[in-house]
């Protein structure tokens, strides 16, 4: 929510979801860690998410990671070369692709976790500014 507020994009006029609907995870000690999903599992909550598009009817989406862009997209994605650009999906939305905003709690560094967190902010930055032009 913070990171929204420093991008400038209010919180209620923006629908969150996941690609996936339901989580695996491992036990590490006392802690809970999530498993990312197999492309089996991505495949088979897609309808839920076409489904959820389809009533929404967003203009923009920005995917939180490699899962849900590989969900949107149907190939696999590496972030660091779609990062911030816009691209056009079939149906003429247009689609952000970030790093999860769960990855800033695994960085280690006060001033790497930062860093990172502004560039997370810039992707939601350039977001709106596409948004922006399309309208």
């Amino acid at each position: 929510d913070r990171a929204l507020a420093d991008a400038g994009i209010r919180r209620a006029e923006t629908f969150v979801t996941n690609a996936v609907k339901h989580f695996k995870h491992e036990m590490r000690g006392k802690r809970r860690l999530h498993k990312r999903p197999d492309n089996y599992e991505v495949e088979r909550c897609k309808i839920w998410l076409d489904l959820e598009r389809h009533l929404v009817k967003p203009d923009i989406i920005v995917a939180l990671g490699v899962t849900a862009a590989r969900s949107l997209t149907g190939r696999t994605i590496t972030i660091g070369r779609v990062r911030g650009k816009p691209i056009a999906m079939a149906d003429g939305t247009r689609l952000i692709v970030t790093m999860h905003p769960s990855a800033l709690l695994r960085i280690k560094g006060d001033a790497e976790r930062q860093a990172a967190y502004l560039s997370f902010v810039a992707d939601l930055e350039a977001a709106v500014a596409v948004y922006s032009n399309g309208h």
